[in-house]
C-alpha cells in the first residue's frame, strides 16, 4: 500500500514516513501544496495524510480540488487547529478522518489501518498502476480504454491482481480457476496469461504481468 505526506514540518513529516514504513507501507513526501496535489494526481496512492495549514496550496483545496474531479482517494486531514469549525471545515471538504497535532503516531496507525480496511470493503474496483477490475460488474478497463476478457481471463487476472506482489503458481490459478476435478495442464493456463497479456499489456506500457520463470505469475504496481 503506497501513502502520500502531505506535511511542510519536516521533523514531523520524517517521523510519520518511518513510522509507516517499519509498518509496511510505501511512501513518498511532499513539503508544500503544489507538490503534493501534483502527486496525487500523477501518482497512484491508496491514501493520503494532507496538513490543513501548507504553503502554496493549503490542504482544503487540495481536497476540495480531488473531490471536484470525482477523486475518492482517502483523506487523513492533519491541523494545529482543534476548534469544531475547522474540524468541520476539514470534514465537509471531503476528507475521511481528522487529527489534531500533537498526536500519538500509534493512533494514526490505529486511524489508518480502520479506514483502510473499511475502503477496502465499500469498493468493488481492484487498481494496479493504470489497470482496474470491477469484480461485480465484470469490468475491465487500462488507461480508460475498455478491455474484454473471457471468464477465465477475468477470472486468472482477479486472481493475480487480489494477490498482487505475490508469485502464483500455475497450480493455484489451476486451482482457483477451475474445478479441482477438471484434468487441466499447466500449458492450458500459459495459454490464457497469453492471451490475457496480448489485452492488457501489448498495447500499454509498462507490461504488469510478469512471468517467475521456474515459479508462476505476478503482477505488481509499476510506477
Amino acid at each position: 500500500m503506497k501513502i502520500l505526506i502531505v506535511e511542510d514540518e519536516v521533523k514531523l513529516a520524517k517521523a510519520i514516513q518511518r513510522a509507516l514504513e517499519l509498518s509496511g507501507y510505501e511512501t513518498s513526501i511532499a513539503f508544500d501544496g503544489e507538490s503534493g496535489y501534483e502527486l496525487a494526481i500523477t501518482k497512484k496512492f491508496d491514501l493520503l495524510i494532507l496538513d490543513i495549514m501548507l504553503p502554496k496550496m493549503t490542504g482544503l483545496e487540495i481536497c476540495e480540488e480531488l473531490r471536484a474531479t470525482d477523486n475518492q482517494l482517502p483523506i487523513v486531514m492533519l491541523t494545529a487547529k482543534g476548534q469544531v469549525r475547522d474540524r468541520v471545515a476539514g470534514l465537509n471538504c471531503g476528507a475521511d478522518d481528522y487529527m489534531v497535532k500533537p498526536f500519538a503516531l500509534e493512533e494514526l496507525l490505529a486511524r489508518i489501518n480502520a479506514l483502510t480496511r473499511r475502503v477496502q470493503t465499500q469498493t468493488n474496483l481492484l487498481n494496479i498502476s493504470d489497470l482496474s477490475l470491477d469484480t461485480k460488474n465484470f469490468k475491465v478497463t487500462r488507461a480508460d480504454q475498455n478491455i474484454y476478457l473471457s471468464s477465465r481471463e477475468f477470472s486468472i487476472l482477479e486472481y493475480l491482481m487480489k494477490n498482487a506482489g505475490k508469485i502464483v503458481s500455475k497450480e493455484q490459478i489451476v486451482n482457483h480457476v477451475w474445478d479441482y476435478n477438471s484434468d487441466v495442464l499447466p500449458t492450458t493456463v500459459e495459454v490464457h496469461v497469453k492471451h490475457l497479456r496480448d489485452k492488457i499489456d501489448k498495447k500499454f506500457q509498462p507490461p504488469l504481468i510478469q512471468t517467475i520463470r521456474g515459479f508462476g505469475y505476478m503482477i505488481e504496481n509499476q510506477t
